[in-house]
């Protein structure tokens, strides 16, 4: 079996290294790697937030039960994350950070999409959304719970087209959305905040997902020649969609995957370990190859307002990050989403994430 880490090369070496076969892959020398955490000086509490929630989680019987990963077991990355959250703690500078970290831990690279580390990146949120607990004339477009007896569905599952309105699902409805799109974007970004008719807010989260793929509505409308690929962003999306609604039942039906939710009682937004994502410190990858609730670096672009212009321009970023979440269109070891927060502000920042980069973890030496 071919793992999805980088294996080994001098320090030197680190951008080139080529990918190959063990199932328990050495470390890339991290001593003379760039660890600068970009964020370090503004937003600490948040890394260490995040640090305890994987804490949290790696110290459960289902972490147990989801290691080794890599060759890397349960006691080691707990111990790694201790050991990380105190140098945290202590250093007085992102660039202290960094030489502590590369004194104490290895570091893994992911071998990316194409073997030489190239990831492509995107960006998730929490939506904000008005909703109804009854069916209304406005309020038509359900998010449902997971069926009690979805263990048992028989593999293929059915697709979207067959499962939205079905008489199969009646009774499992949470609540009802004024927008399909939007009750589509909840089942890519996994869970939302929900404000109630009644004046209340009602949180859901992600419960499971059907067998079937997850295709992009993005990529099939540049597949269709409708958008060019360079201008596909969450806001553009949304701008075809309401120029043209007589063709987001067709694109959406080509989409088969569909999501199940689950009511989380004002908690926030969680991720598939179930504990809290942090804005810009939670990442989501696929936690068949990747492992739950570990430490990551970044090196990627995200969006930022410029000052003089108000305007949304990318830049470059490194920092530190915790793997603690996965979605439908995360697969394979090319891939990961950065979660961006809650609310309008974090959606027009998430929906300008789509470039590449690199994807590190960092494992306390033995």
């Amino acid at each position: 079996m071919q793992t999805d880490f980088q294996l080994p090369a001098q320090a030197a070496e680190l951008k080139s290294a080529k990918a190959i076969l063990p199932i328990a892959p050495l470390a890339v020398n991290p001593l003379t790697a760039d660890l600068t955490d970009d964020l370090l000086e503004q937003d600490r509490p948040n890394l260490l937030q995040a640090i305890d929630h994987s804490l949290q989680y790696i110290r459960t019987a289902t972490a147990e039960k989801r290691y080794p990963v890599a060759g890397i077991t349960r006691d080691r990355m707990e111990r790694s994350l201790v050991r990380f959250r105190r140098l945290v703690q202590i250093s007085r500078s992102a660039w202290d950070l960094q030489q502590a970290v590369s004194r104490e831990f290895d570091l893994y690279r992911s071998v990316g999409r194409d073997g030489d580390g190239n990831v492509q990146f995107t960006g998730y949120y929490e939506g904000v959304y008005t909703a109804s607990r009854t069916r209304t004339d406005k309020f038509k477009y359900p998010l449902y719970r997971l069926p009690p007896d979805f263990g048992s569905w028989r593999s293929p599952h059915p697709t979207r087209a067959m499962l939205e309105g079905s008489q199969r699902l009646a009774g499992l409805e949470i609540a009802w959305l004024s927008d399909r799109f939007q009750a589509f974007l909840v089942h890519v970004q996994g869970s939302t905040q929900l404000q109630l008719t009644d004046g209340s807010i009602l949180t859901v989260g992600y419960a499971g997902k059907t067998d079937q793929p997850y295709r992009s509505v993005g990529a099939e409308l540049v597949r269709d020649g409708k958008m060019k690929l360079e201008d596909v962003t969450l806001q553009t999306l949304i701008a075809y969609f309401q120029k043209h609604p007589q063709e987001l039942g067709i694109y959406l039906n080509r989409n088969p995957s569909f999501v199940f939710f689950r009511e989380t009682n004002g908690r926030p937004a969680s991720g598939s370990i179930g504990v809290p994502v942090t804005s810009e410190r939670s990442i989501a990858t696929d936690k068949s190859i990747f492992p739950s609730g570990g430490i990551a670096l970044i090196r990627t672009e995200i969006p930022f307002t410029n000052p003089v212009t108000g305007q949304l321009e990318l830049r470059p970023i490194q920092r530190f990050v915790l793997d603690q979440d996965t979605g439908g269109a995360i697969r394979g070891a090319g891939r990961v989403d950065i979660f961006m927060g809650t609310g309008d502000r974090a959606k027009q920042r998430a929906g300008l994430i789509k470039g590449d980069g690199e994807l590190y973890y960092l494992v306390l030496k033995n």
